[in-house]
């Protein structure tokens, strides 16, 4: 697996969220403002882009990963671990000192795992329960 970085949306990390937020989830406000001011992380398995996530900072200094989605024939591999290991680096050397998710909750195990602790209560974005979860680095 490789991890290429890129400053604007790629073509490959719109079609893997559209796949996994769009047609499998049903979410219906997938890309947002937000997309222009990330840098976004795209995994490919040799030419086939598998994984996407994006990161940006905030007016407070905090670094959010954020739209994390592996398609459907590799999850369960690590993946996406992988995936947020490069961008944690990313994050690491500009100098981040925590970093937020807004995870749904179904998956909240796995960034337990990864060492992010929920904070606050579930709400719901577009019907699916979310937790924020921090982590600190």
């Amino acid at each position: 697996m490789t991890v290429k970085i890129y400053g604007s949306l790629p073509e490959e990390a719109a079609q893997i969220r559209t796949a996994v937020f769009c047609k499998e989830q049903r979410f219906k406000d997938e890309f947002d403002a937000t997309d222009c001011i990330s840098t976004h992380f795209v995994a490919f398995d040799g030419k086939t882009a598998i994984a996407t996530c994006r990161v940006f900072n905030d007016a407070i200094g905090n670094y959010h990963i954020g739209r994390i989605a592996v398609t459907k024939p590799f999850r369960g591999n690590k993946v996406g671990a992988k995936l947020l290991a490069a961008a944690q680096e990313f994050i690491n050397e500009k100098g981040g000192k925590q970093i937020v998710i807004s995870a749904q909750v179904r998956v909240s195990k796995f960034y337990k795992k990864l060492g992010f602790l929920p904070v606050g209560e579930i709400y719901s974005d577009e019907g699916c329960p979310h937790i924020k979860m921090i982590k600190k680095l």
